[in-house]
């Protein structure tokens, strides 16, 4: 069994727990402009009104004039994530982060230890409540797309056990959008063809679906029949190591874009240097409003997990990218940041005084103070140029 870990509003809910005073309040994290600025979090009390991430502060502000909002601390965020992680290495080894606040756990080995997986999940779920005071929902199944629908459908501080012989009836009746890859686009479709739900779906001929919508059909087929052979990859078996953000709304702001990729950008280099892990190739995926997906690579001169080279290489893909797309900013629906080409060859001393080291010790300096105290004051700048 699988189990699928998202945390509950992830960085909204760390800043409430930091400021007690706004428990019960509605709250978002995102930029500190209203005029410019957009969401990146949400909390419950504030999804009541209508707001949700990617949305335009000034936008969540009208529908709720007495929102709090507060800035991205993406150190913060890093710095937390590490703590439920080590909550997670306590009852398995095999961790596959899909972001700070969400990943896959393969238990199968840890049965004997520590129960089925299901008590595995009900544990770790008290684990991070009693020691970070924060929520997390739980979804154990058979594969990782069960298990995730099932951490999402009983949000917040959800907890859903679909057993082997219960996938089917519990996909059915869920539509059509719920399986991965299905957008607004053919989502749109798939009802022009009368089917809503999964089981619509999965009651289709497999030929008949490949014959309208080619591949991608059959990959729609699959996971409808509750299909997905997918394995857990923990970092340390990972050939990349990344992170991505979907957006509810497609966003078509660069300055926009540019602050999601930095923020993912430092989640993905904090994970490198805690894994002690180098990359020689980074990458970016970019897909737009209408599903169009682009992937773009950028090889270093050498194996680095240094946030700022690697930052320097994200921006060029991304400019690259929009350089290539049609005129004007295309709407994104979803960006990823990975580095791979990993390498084991131990640091080389350089130049005292040379830029790169100057970065290097900025970055150690930022793990050891997230470490030791889990907030810092001081944020990079990222210029989006």
């Amino acid at each position: 069994m699988i189990i699928h870990l998202d945390m509950d509003a992830f960085f909204a809910s760390v800043e409430v727990r930091e400021h007690p005073e706004l428990v019960g309040l509605p709250v978002v994290v995102g930029g500190p402009s209203k005029s410019r600025g957009v969401v990146a979090a949400a909390n419950y009390e504030a999804r009541r009104f209508g707001i949700h991430s990617a949305m335009p502060m000034i936008q969540a502000s009208r529908l709720c004039p007495e929102l709090r909002i507060l800035p991205v601390n993406m150190e913060l965020y890093v710095s937390v994530s590490k703590q439920i992680h080590e909550i997670f290495n306590r009852y398995t080894p095999d961790i596959e982060p899909l972001s700070l606040d969400e990943a896959f756990l393969d238990v199968q080995g840890s049965i004997k230890l520590f129960g089925s997986a299901a008590e595995i999940a009900k544990n770790i779920k008290e684990d991070i409540k009693r020691e970070l005071q924060l929520v997390v929902s739980a979804g154990v199944a058979p594969n990782k797309f069960v298990a995730k629908i099932a951490s999402d459908i009983d949000k917040p501080d959800g907890f859903v056990v679909v057993e082997e012989n219960e996938m089917q009836d519990f996909l059915d009746p869920l539509p059509v959008k719920r399986i991965w890859g299905v957008g607004k686009k053919t989502e749109l479709q798939l009802h022009n063809y009368g089917i809503t739900t999964i089981k619509d779906l999965r009651t289709q001929s497999e030929r008949w679906l490949i014959d309208r919508f080619g591949k991608h059909g059959d990959h729609i087929f699959r996971l409808a029949n509750g299909r997905d052979k997918r394995e857990v990859v923990s970092d340390a078996k990972a050939k990349s190591i990344s992170s991505e953000s979907t957006f509810i709304e497609d966003i078509s702001d660069k300055e926009t874009l540019v602050s999601y990729l930095s923020h993912l950008t430092e989640q993905v280099t904090a994970r490198l240097r805690q894994k002690e892990r180098k990359g020689k190739t980074v990458n970016i995926k970019v897909r737009f409003h209408d599903f169009t997906t682009v992937v773009r690579s950028k090889s270093l001169n050498e194996a680095s997990n240094q946030t700022e080279k690697i930052w320097q290489a994200v921006k060029t893909l991304f400019n690259t990218v929009i350089q290539e797309s049609a005129p004007g900013m295309p709407a994104v629906r979803l960006l990823g940041v990975g580095v791979s080409g990993f390498s084991n060859e131990q640091v080389v001393q350089g130049d005292l005084f040379s830029q790169d080291e100057k970065y290097d010790e900025l970055d150690e300096v930022t793990d050891e103070i997230n470490q030791r105290f889990g907030k810092l004051k001081i944020h990079r700048g990222r210029n989006t140029k």
